[in-house]
């Protein structure tokens, strides 16, 4: 099993060790963009035209309900690639 499937496994298991740097590869590799917080802020917001966008702080380790949301996204596009087959 490759570390991509690896890490999607995780995300859909709900893991508790999940990084915010994995939860940002795996939103950015399905086109969402990272707008970095200002003012001293830890909360980074992901948007993707056409979707709502999501705002994930940046604490270890990453609560459950922050993996819920990516989790949502990348079952929705599993769902997307097998539509478009």
């Amino acid at each position: 099993m490759s570390k991509w499937n690896k890490l999607l496994t995780r995300i859909c298991s709900l893991s508790k060790d999940v990084r915010f740097d994995e939860l940002r590869k795996v939103l950015e590799s399905y086109g969402y963009e990272m707008k970095v917080p200002r003012n001293g802020s830890s909360h980074y917001t992901f948007r993707k035209s056409g979707c709502m966008p999501i705002t994930i702080p940046k604490h270890e380790p990453i609560k459950k309900v922050y993996v819920e949301m990516v989790r949502q996204i990348v079952e929705s596009e599993a769902k997307n690639d097998e539509n478009t087959e």
